[in-house]
């Protein structure tokens, strides 16, 4: 599969999918860091594809960001569902991520819906709408998030099913949920509420408390709630590890580090408003150092 990329790179032309693989490696190393390093641990033969993925997912979560309004971000998630379909105009390939990934599409045989489905769901990004019901979350999480454990278990199986749809499920609200709560103070700052509203509920937290900053004991209580929830997945994702061949088992090396992001908030002097939720790097390396190992 290496020599299929190098030839796909070469017939590309000096500065094209070379040049697209590298710069989404480096998106990802500058973006998504757990993930970068979690990839170094998978064969080099697939490396560039998953950076490719990850570049992809990195990109549209990344819309409200660089988008004036919703509308705008919509046009720019239509501009992917149309890249992904064949439908845009222009060259499509002149946009690296895009190039990229379309390169691991072909090569690795991957399906095209769940890429879509990834758009989709981002699109509640853009508003400031609050997530209604935990089972919102679940879904918008496993839109996302599992999807890329999903994917990233087919790319390193070279395209054939290496099982594990059900663990790729319960993994990535795992990791979504965490990621979503280390996200907090940010998502506060911009307006965005991910926390269930019915979880919110119970605890007397209005969306008011967050996007204001006054947050509160009931915030506090509402989120150690998720981390149950994360954790109740992520119990659920390792039980679901023989299910997976082997060799896909690396897609799943970024789960290593969940625990220990949990185990962060579960300090006394947490603050979800304020607390920035971070592992050492030198950890995060020893967490997925043994998670490559026992993957074998």
């Amino acid at each position: 599969m290496a020599d299929r990329v190098s030839e796909n790179a070469a017939a590309t032309g000096e500065g094209g999918l070379d040049f697209a693989f590298r710069h989404c490696e480096a998106l990802v190393r500058a973006g998504d860091p757990d993930r970068y390093f979690a990839t170094l641990f998978a064969p080099a033969a697939v490396r560039p594809h998953l950076f490719a993925l990850y570049a992809f997912s990195l990109t549209v979560a990344r819309v409200r960001e660089a988008a004036t309004n919703p509308m705008a971000g919509e046009i720019r998630l239509q501009w992917w569902r149309d890249a992904l379909q064949g439908e845009a105009r222009g060259d499509v390939k002149a946009n690296p991520v895009a190039a990229a990934l379309e390169d691991a599409i072909v090569a690795r045989r991957l399906g095209r819906q769940p890429f879509v489905d990834l758009i989709d769901a981002r699109v509640f990004d853009l508003y400031d709408d609050p997530m209604p019901r935990l089972n919102d979350l679940e879904g918008y999480c496993g839109e996302t998030a599992s999807s890329l454990f999903r994917i990233a278990s087919l790319i390193i199986a070279d395209g054939t099913d290496p099982g594990g749809a059900t663990a790729a499920g319960h993994a990535g609200v795992a990791y979504g949920i965490a990621g979503l709560l280390r996200a907090l103070p940010w998502h506060a700052r911009s307006g965005q509420v991910y926390l269930p509203a019915d979880i919110l509920g119970r605890h007397g937290v209005t969306r008011e408390d967050i996007v204001t900053g006054r947050g509160g004991p009931g915030l506090k209580g509402a989120c150690a709630d998720l981390r149950g929830v994360a954790r109740r997945h992520l119990d659920a994702a390792r039980a679901q590890n023989a299910a997976l061949a082997p060799a896909a088992r690396r897609a799943f090396l970024p789960l290593a580090l969940t625990e220990d992001y949990l185990a962060v908030m579960d300090r006394a002097s947490y603050d979800p408003l304020n607390t920035l939720v971070e592992v050492p790097r030198w950890r995060r390396l020893w967490r997925l150092w043994r998670a490559a190992r026992a993957a074998r």
